[in-house]
């Protein structure tokens, strides 16, 4: 007997002494062991921790400028009844075709907790009805506040509750080279955010609008995209995303916004007047040429020369005759005409400002009370 508890207790020791030889050298083998005869039930994993909530996923992720801005980008349905829909004879000869007959897409920006949305007046134009879809699917019904077809933007307003708002950047501190994002419904597939940099500043005399003060950017903008948000990477609105160039309908990195600077001046102009109250003073400028300069006699090498004067106009009244170079506007200094123009419709109306000229070799002031700039006309419907 004495023999068997002997035999046992060496046994018992030769396995321990193994086991702790194992555990210390060659611990995996226990786990390998454990999995196996354990196969029927849980297994432990471990998993990367969840980030704390409000973090950048991964280094030089743009995902917290995303979260920030795209809630406060729109996608905008519109529809438009042909224009002769309702005529009988349209009707006798072409037969009924339906209510809605156009269709179009774009992107628009929620600029304030009451409704107010931002977007480019192409978008909106000749629309009969105008539907606002934000991201978290909600929809709504939209009514047209106003429209500046000069510098294309239209200011819409929806009825909803809790509505996510853009923060506004300040889009004159821009360089070339800031990165940007470009957040808006491209083709109508829902919204997408592409990225790029700021390609140039102050981009005009493209023939798109009369007031023109071009980003540009080579983040991909494609149609859809109009009216859709230009931002930092803050989540700031830089810009509201316009035209592109293309001469295949798609994207060749090189798109154009208009700045939020000039958005939100038009903006509240229309939801205050109803419309785009701008200054005027009917002259007809110019580039300084070296061949009007010498047609006109001018010695001036840097301003805008006046190549016209509408009689009795504000210009007209306050001494500027055809031949003068304007080279200051308020004490601001002007070298294009597209400056000039954006300068005096800056100005409010009945408001005098000071005009520096220089006239055949001599300097000159002048004193211009602007008036209100005439709206433009509508074009007919063909």
């Amino acid at each position: 007997m004495k023999r068997l508890w002997l035999l046992l207790a060496q046994t018992v020791t030769v396995l321990l002494a193994a086991y702790f030889v194992v555990a210390t050298l060659k611990p995996q083998w226990l786990g390998r062991l454990g999995a196996l005869q354990g196969s029927t039930g849980t297994i432990s994993i471990l998993e990367a921790p969840e980030p704390p909530a409000g973090t950048i996923a991964a280094p030089g992720s743009l995902n917290g400028a995303v979260r920030k801005a795209a809630p406060a980008v729109v996608s905008i349905n519109t529809s438009a009844r042909h224009p002769l829909n309702g005529d009988p004879w349209f009707r006798f000869f072409f037969g009924e075709r339906g209510e809605q007959q156009q269709s179009g897409l774009g992107s628009g920006v929620i600029m304030s907790p009451e409704g107010y949305v931002l977007t480019n007046n192409h978008v909106v134009e000749g629309a009969d009805e105008i539907e606002v879809v934000l991201q978290d699917a909600r929809r709504a019904t939209a009514k047209v506040i106003g429209t500046d077809p000069e510098s294309d933007l239209a200011v819409l307003k929806i009825d909803l509750d809790k509505l996510p708002v853009m923060v506004l950047g300040n889009s004159d501190q821009l360089q070339v080279g800031d990165q940007v994002l470009a957040i808006g419904n491209p083709f109508g597939v829902g919204q997408t955010v592409t990225s790029g940099i700021v390609s140039a500043l102050g981009r005009n005399q493209l023939g798109i609008n009369t007031f023109e003060n071009f980003i540009q950017t080579d983040a991909a903008i494609n149609p859809g995209n109009s009216g859709g948000a230009l931002t930092d990477i803050g989540g700031h609105l830089m810009g509201i995303n316009t035209a592109i160039y293309s001469r295949s309908g798609g994207s060749m990195g090189i798109g154009f916004a208009i700045p939020v600077s000039t958005a939100k001046q038009v903006m509240e102009s229309i939801v205050r007047h109803g419309q785009v109250v701008r200054g005027w003073i009917g002259v007809e400028p110019g580039e300084l040429t070296p061949e009007l300069a010498q047609t006109f006699g001018v010695q001036a090498r840097q301003g805008v020369i006046v190549t016209g004067v509408l009689n009795g106009g504000p210009a007209a009244q306050a001494g500027i005759r055809p031949g003068d170079v304007i080279t200051q506007v308020g004490g601001q200094p002007v070298r294009t005409p597209s400056e000039l123009l954006t300068r005096i419709a800056a100005l409010t109306p009945g408001q005098p400002v000071d005009f520096a000229l220089q006239r055949r070799g001599e300097q000159a002031q002048a004193s211009v009370t602007p008036a209100q700039r005439p709206q433009p006309r509508r074009q007919p419907v063909r």
